[in-house]
């Protein structure tokens, strides 16, 4: 499998499931300007949508959309759990965390990458993800990580987006149980050695 990757973009998510897995892959990054990758092929050719992650099956297929690549990665590696079982409810509540990360936080995020977003839309976007952070905050009072114990793919998801917090001039300081759950993915061995590969240690 090969990853085509921005580095400390949301392609983050993927490239932290992959070394967790265990499973062999490759990575690839991206000029998103000019779409073209670092070996010098037309990105827009491999993925038209122009943005990562992608990930490139060795059967030639590509699967695009983080939550989609995270779910296939943790399928392909069972025995790492970094995703319940299909069919179960936990397995739908992982759902449920990806797709609520991705709408709500990564989405408000975006405010503030996107040149043509005035003070009205930043505005709007910050107050957001301060409501939704301090969901985030409680859901994790006594827990790990979301999920209780087990790290699993949508932790990667949100340790990506919570390191955008000072591009959004978020003081994640105010939700401690936040803090310490991006402390505690950080320092495991999987995480440090792709934030070293990304130049993000």
């Amino acid at each position: 499998m090969k990853l085509f990757l921005k580095s400390g973009a949301c392609s983050l998510s993927p490239h932290i499931v992959l070394e967790e897995s265990g499973l062999p892959y490759e990575t690839e990054a991206v000029d998103l300007k000019t779409k073209v990758t670092a070996n010098g092929a037309n990105f827009l050719e491999i993925n038209p949508k122009g943005y990562v992650p992608a990930l490139l099956l060795d059967g030639g297929q590509v699967l695009t959309e983080g939550p989609a690549i995270v779910q296939y990665i943790a399928d392909q590696a069972a025995g790492k759990q970094l995703a319940p079982a299909n069919g179960t409810v936990e397995r739908y509540q992982v759902q449920s965390w990806l797709t609520f990360i991705g709408t709500e936080l990564h989405k408000s995020f975006s405010a503030f990458f996107n040149p043509a977003s005035g003070d009205d839309w930043k505005g709007i976007a910050k107050a957001t993800l301060d409501r939704r952070l301090a969901y985030v905050n409680q859901q994790l009072a006594g827990k790990s990580y979301l999920m209780g114990e087990a790290f699993s793919v949508a932790d990667a998801y949100l340790f990506t987006v919570l390191r955008w917090s000072p591009v959004a001039k978020l003081d994640l300081n105010q939700w401690p149980e936040i803090v310490a759950f991006q402390a505690r993915v950080a320092a495991r061995p999987a995480v440090q050695k792709v934030l070293a590969a990304e130049g993000l240690a």
